[in-house]
């Protein structure tokens, strides 16, 4: 049986130690990379095209949402575990939406993990059975005539994303056009765009569009500006 190679995503190097230390003792798996933030994710999975990407949501630079969105664009035959802290609707329906075959918590225990991972390299969804029963709960209430519709909100490219997430996480225009190799002005630009599409006039206003969105994470200081 060809092993199964595993790319780790998460920013806590405590947590990817564990993790690794868990799989390796699986003959089956092949821990091939980690990565501590989304964009180092995203870079060796363009190299390694590992079978399984284990993916948190909450990483800085580039977060799980984009990350998964743009490992699949690179590498399609890569299959996406999400393994969060985040168990919300709207995470779980976002990773989802972006390609992800499985979601975990990270309550769950290791051999849930080994088996979820099984699991999708298999072509089988796998999510946790909570996260399960509120999917089945959810699509039953949207099958219900009348059921309310969420505003969404417009759609982001790839760059505003990226962006988006630099300038809440505190990222002056500078460092921005250092981190994705772009100009100033580009940058510039790509912030009015983000400001007109969300209907947001600050910096402060973008920082908790991204918190409140999942791009990052609360304990980021919203200063204002």
């Amino acid at each position: 049986m060809k092993r199964i190679t595993v790319l780790l995503a998460e920013d806590h190097a405590i947590v990817r130690e564990g993790l690794r230390s868990l799989l390796v003792l699986d003959p089956d798996f092949d821990v091939v990379g980690e990565a501590s933030n989304g964009r180092q994710a995203v870079d060796l999975a363009r190299k390694l095209h590992p079978t399984v990407v284990v993916m948190d949501i909450a990483m800085p630079v580039l977060n799980g949402f984009e990350a998964t969105r743009q490992i699949l664009l690179a590498a399609p035959a890569t299959r996406v575990l999400v393994l969060s802290a985040h168990s919300d609707d709207e995470y779980v329906a976002k990773m989802a939406a972006v390609g992800a075959s499985g979601y975990l918590v990270k309550q769950n225990s290791g051999q849930v993990l080994v088996r979820a991972i099984r699991e999708i390299v298999a072509g089988h969804p796998y999510f946790s059975a909570s996260i399960l029963k509120r999917l089945r709960d959810a699509a039953q209430r949207s099958g219900e005539r009348g059921a309310p519709r969420k505003k969404s909100d417009p759609p982001l490219t790839t760059r505003e994303a990226e962006v988006l997430q630099l300038v809440a996480e505190g990222a002056a225009n500078k460092q921005v056009a250092a981190e994705l190799g772009i100009s100033i002005k580009t940058v510039e630009k790509h912030r009015q765009q983000l400001m007109n599409k969300l209907d947001i006039h600050d910096t402060a206003g973008l920082t908790r569009h991204a918190i409140a969105t999942g791009v990052i994470e609360s304990r980021v200081q919203v200063t204002t500006g």
